[in-house]
């Protein structure tokens, strides 16, 4: 497990590093929050969907705590986006469509969850802490905007002062279910991925101009401005194509000429 929490310190020292930037002319705006929250909703609607496919994997037949941790995590989970919606609507704002990365999130995860559900359970891990550690500080900055109020910040309240610390007790669960290697292999790479493709849609809530270059023709480098070679690195060597055979065998690549395009490796997990 020392991989995992190594991506996920690296993710909190990242985030810090990016709300710093965010903030550093004066506090959390409303354009932030709503861009914010519209993410959060987009990321978070349908979520439970995950853990269950997770929890009926085969490979969790002998691990029946953590299946019925995943079966409660989702029936938790399931609801919070349309309280991110109801804190927009008591600010008078609309849902923001949904951002490239949301997209690109749900089109990754919801292929390999499947046939590699430690993937998207290492991606979990990493949405559950990535506001703890060094990164906490800052995050406290940004809920001191002036125009926050009970009434419209629930998801962030319910999400960083949770009566039950999901990211503990996600790592707990895992810890205690005894993975093997391959499986924390998994649990690692996903965490990586969902580090890359988080603190992307970060960007685009707080630093909406920094994602201008995604879109100008021929765009798509192999690490995307601003991800740290720290996961750079790792994904390129799990996910660079070797000829793009691979991709057909598994049969649910959206297409490689897509990934590159958005800068993103290709979403499938070698064996």
């Amino acid at each position: 497990m020392q991989a995992l929490t190594d991506v996920i310190a690296t993710a909190q020292s990242e985030l810090a590093k990016l709300l710093e930037k965010a903030l550093v002319d004066g506090p959390l705006s409303v354009n932030q929050y709503q861009r914010y929250l519209s993410m959060q909703y987009h990321l978070t609607r349908g979520v439970q969907t995950y853990f269950l496919r997770a929890a009926a994997h085969d490979e969790l037949a002998r691990k029946r705590r953590l299946r019925k941790f995943l079966f409660d995590f989702a029936n938790e989970e399931e609801l919070h986006y349309l309280v991110a919606e109801c804190d927009l609507r008591r600010m008078g704002l609309p849902v923001l469509p949904q951002p490239l990365d949301v997209t690109l999130w749900h089109a990754h995860f919801g292929a390999v969850v499947d046939r590699w559900p430690f993937l998207r359970l290492g991606a979990a891990c990493v949405l559950e802490n990535i506001a703890g550690g060094v990164a906490g500080p800052m995050v406290r900055k940004a809920l001191q905007a002036p125009f926050l109020a009970p009434e419209n910040s629930r998801f962030i309240v319910l999400h960083l002062h949770e009566a039950q610390p999901h990211g503990e007790q996600i790592l707990e669960a895992l810890a205690s279910a005894g993975t093997g290697p391959a499986q924390q292999d998994d649990l690692a790479t996903g965490a990586r991925q969902a580090a890359v493709l988080f603190l992307r849609m970060m960007e685009w809530a707080l630093l909406p101009s920094s994602t201008v270059a995604l879109f100008e023709p021929g765009a798509g480098p192999a690490v995307a401005p601003g991800i740290p070679a720290q996961f750079g690195s790792g994904l390129r060597d799990d996910f660079v194509s070797t000829g793009g055979s691979r991709q057909i065998a598994r049969g649910f690549d959206p297409g490689a000429a897509f990934w590159t395009a958005v800068g993103l490796p290709l979403p499938y997990r070698p064996r």
